[in-house]
């Protein structure tokens, strides 16, 4: 402990008491009216739901009086655009993340171009948040509303109580968004990255948000090319596999050639695997999977990764 001092936290203690590496990104929502997108920055927007619910999710943490909020609890909608670095576009989300100013201060020297993303190509009569055209990624989502209970927020001029616990109106000062990724849009570049592998060139040039603020200035890193390290070889051999295998609740049958087939599936994630291949057994009506049926598994799982891309 020679080395460390307690520093007291404080609200907000993520840029008041600390340094937190986050992302920088801009969220659009509808105004009262529809007319318009309006943009908010924030780093407070994080992965939520990643596996095993049936669709996926981020959340977003932000001041209930703001008009972020303000346009999810009236439409449910927003984007989140993320912005590749320069400092001029660091500026522009320093001047979004100034509070007070109504959509249409906001917009007024706005120096991004709004378009329309695929929910509105999909749904030509349905009101959604545009995208920005110079973002390299965006997400399209919409709000659950439902969980915690949360469907009935709605827009107040304060918020006495009684607060949810995770989403909506979550504090006297704050609310939580659970979004929904409809649609996640990539440009065409890093597009391909993902699809064909990424390396240091084609990496996206995202900022890092530092957290830490102070009277006069935020604080953001500079981009610059990733380094990569390569990810510890520690497959499984067959009779670990076949441990796993004998310990799943179900009456299908592996074969050692089978399994031999998932050696190099990584320890964290091979209940999971074989579990999905237990639901493709019972879906065909097979009771013992041989290389035979494993090939076939492998060969179904890699159309459908192919088919998401």
């Amino acid at each position: 402990m020679d080395n460390f001092k307690e520093i007291r936290m404080l609200d907000n203690f993520y840029q008041s008491s600390s340094f937190i590496p986050m992302p920088l990104c801009l969220i659009g929502t509808l105004n009262e009216d529809k007319s318009m997108t309006s943009y908010g920055a924030y780093s407070l927007c994080f992965p939520y739901y990643i596996a095993g619910k049936g669709y996926y999710a981020m959340v977003l943490e932000c001041r209930n009086s703001s008009n972020t909020c303000q346009g999810l609890l009236r439409h449910g909608k927003c984007t989140i655009n993320f912005l590749p670095f320069t400092k001029k576009n660091f500026e522009q989300h320093v001047l979004l993340g100034f509070p007070g100013d109504t959509p249409a201060e906001k917009m007024k020297d706005f120096r991004f171009t709004s378009i329309d993303g695929l929910s509105k190509e999909q749904d030509p009569n349905g009101d959604y948040p545009q995208i920005l055209k110079e973002a390299p990624q965006v997400f399209e989502c919409t709000w659950v509303k439902e969980l915690d209970n949360a469907q009935d927020d709605k827009i107040q001029e304060e918020y006495p109580g009684p607060y949810h616990n995770f989403n909506g109106i979550t504090s006297k000062f704050g609310a939580h968004f659970i979004l929904k990724i409809d649609h996640i849009l990539m440009h065409d570049k890093y597009y391909d990255a993902i699809a064909n592998g990424v390396t240091r060139r084609n990496f996206m040039p995202l900022p890092t948000n530092w957290g830490y603020r102070d009277s006069k200035n935020f604080w953001c890193s500079n981009y610059s090319k990733p380094i990569a390290v390569g990810i510890p070889d520690r497959g499984v051999d067959v009779a670990s596999v076949r441990y796993a295998a004998d310990r799943l609740q179900t009456d299908v049958e592996f074969t050692d050639d089978a399994l031999a087939m998932l050696v190099k599936v990584p320890r964290p994630f091979l209940k999971l695997v074989l579990n999905g291949c237990v639901d493709w057994a019972n879906e065909h009506n097979c009771k013992k999977i041989t290389a035979v049926e494993m090939k076939e598994i492998n060969d179904k799982r890699s159309k459908e990764k192919k088919e998401k891309k």
